[in-house]
């Protein structure tokens, strides 16, 4: 194959499975960097765009939000990243930095913003471009194929559980890619973590427990005591009202996912008491930057599944059935 193109895979019409292509390879543009993809995470979010959960993605688009990889080109006007330098390009691709919510620094909630793998191409190639200014340089005690999970699972993680405040007691609904990665930061900062899975996954809650959960069940079940906070990482509204009645007085329930299925009505009770229920939207630059370096000063192992890139199809599908523990990634 000659360095003019590349494998990629692209998906052509959500609900279909995605394609092995040979395409061009891309050329920067102002602003923007060239990286050679050495390992790209499967996420969550990569599911409610092949599936059709999310409206309106760039089509065709190459999905993939977790890329790890080397700097290969610099567009014009780039600074502070040279060739070779190692990067991670996460799911917030640009944002405007006009409206109303760039100017607050709440560029999470930015009205023109562009995010990769869903409205600009990702990760799921042998080749990337993305705007510099959203890129990150990676801590070194990570390799390639442990980095990846760290760019979604652990930036949306960390947003989430920043919203958690103080809380001391810290349930994690769906215990994935996200969870196992900060039920380590809040372990390693001296949080108990309550893990809660799919009924009857004794394997998930086996991996909770050897990662140091003082507690894990099934998702149905109610803790021994009362938490001061809950994440929801698993896309199930239904988790919603279980995670309220699991809460203490003032506790709050964060809903981390990008989509989720429909909440079904519940009585007012499980809420009063000044419990709360807030989502979490996309990742600050700020976010990232304070996340990798707490990630470059603790000891966080991600448990990974590498598949080569062609298998992007099976290991969305075994991500989709709950094959294994951890993340998936992919390896051009």
């Amino acid at each position: 194959m000659s360095y003019n193109a590349m494998r990629a895979m692209v998906l052509e019409r959500p609900g279909q499975p995605l394609q092995l292509r040979q395409l061009p390879v891309p050329v920067p543009g102002l602003g923007q960097i060239r990286v050679k993809v050495k390992a790209c995470g499967v996420c969550r979010t990569d599911l409610h765009v092949v599936d059709g959960d999310l409206p309106a993605p760039k089509l065709p688009v190459i999905p993939g939000h977790e890329v790890v990889g080397a700097v290969d080109a610099l567009g014009a006007g780039v600074e502070g990243f040279r060739p070779g330098q190692r990067v991670g390009i996460p799911w917030l691709g640009h944002t405007c930095g006009q409206c109303r919510y760039c100017r607050m620094g709440r560029e999470n909630l930015c009205d023109r913003p562009g995010f990769t793998g869903y409205t600009v191409d990702g990760g799921y190639a042998e080749y990337a471009v993305a705007d510099a200014r959203y890129c990150f340089p990676l801590p070194d005690r990570y390799d390639d194929l442990h980095a990846a999970p760290l760019l979604c699972a652990g930036l949306i993680g960390y947003r989430s559980y920043a919203l958690a405040g103080e809380a001391q007691r810290l349930g994690l609904y769906g215990f994935g890619a996200a969870a196992h990665i900060i039920a380590q930061v809040a372990l390693q900062q001296g949080r108990e973590i309550y893990a809660f899975t799919r009924p009857g996954d004794t394997e998930a809650q086996h991996f909770a427990r050897e990662l140091g959960a003082v507690w894990a069940g099934d998702s149905t079940e109610l803790p021994p005591v009362e938490l001061d906070a809950a994440i929801l990482y698993a896309p199930v509204g239904a988790l919603v009202p279980q995670a309220l009645r699991a809460v203490r007085k003032g506790g709050q329930v964060i809903c981390a996912g990008i989509h989720m299925s429909d909440i079904p009505a519940f009585p007012y009770s499980i809420l009063w008491g000044e419990r709360s229920v807030c989502s979490v939207a996309n990742l600050t630059r700020r976010d990232g930057e304070e996340f990798l370096a707490l990630a470059a000063t603790l000891r966080i192992h991600t448990e990974v599944h590498p598949y080569p890139l062609e298998d992007a199809n099976r290991a969305l599908d075994d991500l989709r059935h709950g094959r294994f523990q951890g993340a998936a990634v992919l390896v051009p």
